[in-house]
């Protein structure tokens, strides 16, 4: 019992003393400052970032909290009426992995964020026996070492791409193929594949794996701090008007919104590629409810008012890889605000 109370005083006077070697000063907590509750920290100086040393890997440094790039959504303007959703993605996007192809390029469209698709891929390559020779999370490449695969004569190297898709937390993967030559610089990559048919068949084994593991498959943060999620098409306004913006090349963007006229509602009737210029009628889209996309609008007892309307829908290059698209009526002329802007949503969600 008497040991058991001068343990009890020991404990008692350490925790006295330990009292005193907090300083009274509110200085550890630089958040619960008064000054800094105020409003002082909006005046606060950023650090400089880390130096790193030359002969040392910076890779392994990363923001903790990366800040996402915000797209310039547009709201439907308020009508008293709660909007009903716009669509976010294409019906065709339910599938896991899509195979598309636009002259001698192909691609998967993987219906993943690219943190997602990206241990994915080093998953393949693991079960395929492949090597890796260099990963560079930023620019999205895992490039593999030379491995002779089954019935080829040469050996071949790949490079695997993981981009951002148009539509937002999808992402491509492209793959090119190299042959082993005499003499070959291995910091030098060809434009294009060297064996076309041994790039779509790597495609397409890759693709297979993705959709079959798709459910369980983890999440890489390098990657998705490296590669954004936020998708490549965006809703933007200015005194003149609504328009997509579409962050990919003419030829790219031509094939795409022609791809997605169908499951947006709309019927192709005709197009000039040299304008920029599809002709098109709106006829709803597939599986919608009889009252149409737009009967929140005026109300379930009307029809959808622009159900059989003609319109044109106009392309244009407005920087590098990027194309702007707009939509105005069979004769040119600008819509109504509101019937430009959801035409333009449907349209939005269903480009890939």
């Amino acid at each position: 019992m008497l040991k058991i109370k001068r343990l009890f005083c020991a404990v008692a006077l350490m925790a006295v003393a330990s009292c005193a070697l907090v300083p009274e000063s509110t200085d550890i907590l630089p958040w619960a400052t008064e000054s800094e509750l105020d409003g002082d920290y909006a005046e606060a100086v950023e650090a400089d970032s880390i130096v790193v040393p030359p002969d040392l890997d910076s890779k392994a440094i990363q923001q903790a909290y990366p800040i996402p790039d915000v797209a310039e959504n547009l709201a439907i303007p308020v009508t008293g009426k709660t909007p009903r959703p716009a669509p976010l993605t294409a019906g065709s996007q339910l599938d896991a992995v899509r195979l598309q192809r636009l002259g001698d390029n192909g691609w998967a469209v993987v219906n993943v964020a690219p943190g997602q698709l990206w241990p994915q891929v080093r998953a393949f390559l693991v079960s395929s026996g492949i090597s890796v020779s260099a990963v560079d999370a930023s620019a999205g490449l895992i490039d593999t070492a030379f491995v002779l695969l089954e019935d080829r004569s040469l050996e071949s190297r790949f490079r695997f791409r993981v981009d951002s898709g148009v539509q937002r937390n999808t992402s491509e993967l492209h793959i090119l193929q190299q042959n082993m030559a005499k003499d070959l610089d291995l910091t030098v990559w060809p434009a294009n594949s060297d064996d076309a048919d041994l790039e779509q068949v790597m495609l397409r084994n890759i693709a297979q794996f993705i959709a079959n593991s798709a459910e369980s498959a983890p999440v890489s943060m390098m990657a998705e701090q490296a590669i954004t999620g936020a998708g490549r098409i965006a809703l933007e306004e200015d005194v003149d008007g609504a328009r997509l913006r579409l962050a990919l090349p003419f030829n790219r963007a031509w094939a795409a919104v022609e791809k997605g006229f169908s499951d947006a509602g709309f019927r192709l009737d005709d197009k000039n590629r040299s304008e920029g210029v599809f002709y098109v009628t709106y006829v709803g889209p597939d599986g919608e409810d009889d009252d149409g996309w737009f009967s929140w609008l005026w109300g379930s007892e009307r029809d959808d008012p622009l159900l059989g309307q003609e319109f044109q829908v106009q392309l244009a290059e407005d920087v590098a890889a990027q194309v702007v698209i707009s939509i105005v009526n069979i004769e040119g002329q600008s819509l109504d605000e509101l019937e430009q802007q959801g035409l333009l949503t449907l349209l939005q969600g269903n480009i890939t």
